[in-house]
């Protein structure tokens, strides 16, 4: 618990045997969690065995692999179901130190944001974590393009350390987004389209072999989503074409509180 406020920390996990049980460690070693929520995207290895000897976690497992965006949709409703006000999401690759826990926690727990970022760009840890040069290069030009197309000022879209309240995630429409790598990108814009505002914490990284990655191709086909969801951003706030990821009547509504 936080400030009275549920604390879950949810962890969509594919093939994660080796790092599992040392980031859930990290995790609970705050005192502040009261869950953690393990789903495992129909992994090969141990994943979901480890997972279940686990203290104080909820093991959900998926039978047909849904993607990294389809895994984070489960992990989100059933933080959700489990009453979570305030919910981490913490890749089980130890590529994000758990340490940020805390202070992400208290920054949602004291009403300051309803969304908080762990990045890697601030403090400049990302080339000093490992990022290779290439992803750290167009990493920094889709966040450039991004801020220009949102008028948002973030040092990074492209992190997956992130934490919500639970007023946030009750009210973007995940269910429009892709299931695919996509959906990270999809959701923080979809956050601001609501009028949300983004904080971010500097986050160091580790990138070992153990942490989860996408090739150079995919990580093309990112990029090029990425840049199309920001135009679609752009034309749909401008009321020049509609979108199904942005609705109207949800900006409105947030407008209005």
């Amino acid at each position: 618990m936080y400030n009275d406020k549920r604390v879950i920390v949810v962890m969509p996990a594919y093939e994660a045997e080796r790092t599992l049980r040392m980031t859930y460690e990290g995790v609970m070693s705050h005192g502040i969690v009261d869950l953690v929520i393990v789903v495992d995207d129909a992994s090969n290895d141990d994943t979901i065995a480890i997972a279940k000897t686990l203290p104080h976690t909820l093991v959900h497992r998926h039978e047909n692999n849904r993607g990294y965006g389809g895994n984070q949709k489960t992990c989100y409703r059933l933080a959700l179901d489990e009453g979570g006000d305030i919910v981490i999401m913490v890749h089980p690759d130890y590529q994000y130190t758990p340490k940020l826990i805390p202070a992400m926690a208290s920054m949602i727990g004291c009403g300051l944001y309803d969304c908080v970022l762990g990045s890697r760009i601030l403090g400049g840890y990302a080339l000093k974590g490992g990022m290779p040069l290439w992803r750290y290069v167009s990493n920094r030009f889709l966040t450039l393009v991004e801020n220009v197309l949102t008028g948002a000022k973030l040092s990074e879209y492209h992190t997956g350390y992130r934490a919500f309240s639970r007023r946030l995630l009750e009210q973007v429409p995940l269910d429009r987004d892709s299931d695919d790598f996509i959906f990270d990108n999809q959701m923080l814009l979809q956050i601001i389209w609501l009028g949300y505002t983004i904080s971010e914490v500097s986050c160091p990284t580790s990138y070992s072999p153990e942490a989860s990655s996408i090739n150079f191709a995919r990580s093309m086909e990112y990029g090029l989503g990425c840049l199309y969801t920001a135009l679609r951003y752009r034309l749909a706030r401008t009321g020049i074409l509609g979108c199904r990821l942005f609705p109207r009547e949800l900006m409105r509504a947030h407008d209005g509180e």
